[in-house]
């Protein structure tokens, strides 16, 4: 049997997506994809070459890449999503996502006031200059 009727039998199955589908669908790179499954992160199902991503797989795809915007590490995204149980309540990956979560926003509201910060600096220094620029004509 080759591996194209393999695909096919799994896909009556359960949904399945190709690489280069998931790869399209959220505007990511194969070689992302690839590294992604390296670091085990994903764990996509093997016919022959052909990866087969699972509806899970392209969940966790979703949370990674959320995770990588809004600047968590891979490693606290993989601990995140290596805590879900499909049998279970899953509180402990909650908990974890929540305090995780928390930890970021307060990096990025520190990021963001020495954002505005330099930025207020930044326009009274463009304002003086702009003044000595205008001063000199």
């Amino acid at each position: 049997m080759n591996s194209n009727i393999k695909v096919e039998s799994l896909a009556e199955h359960e949904p399945v997506y190709r690489i280069g589908e998931l790869s399209k669908e959220f505007d990511v790179t194969l070689r992302t994809l690839r590294f992604y499954e390296d670091k085990g992160l994903l764990k996509p199902r093997r016919i022959g070459n052909t990866r087969l991503y699972s509806r899970g797989d392209r969940t966790r795809l979703r949370l990674i890449l959320l995770g990588k915007r809004v600047g968590l590490s891979l490693l606290d995204v993989k601990e995140i999503l290596d805590l879900y149980d499909p049998n279970g309540d899953n509180s402990r990956q909650l908990t974890v996502a929540l305090e995780k979560g928390e930890e970021q926003m307060e990096i990025l509201q520190k990021q963001r006031e020495e954002i505005d910060a330099a930025i207020a600096e930044l326009d009274e220094t463009i304002t003086t200059v702009r003044g000595m620029v205008s001063a000199k004509d």
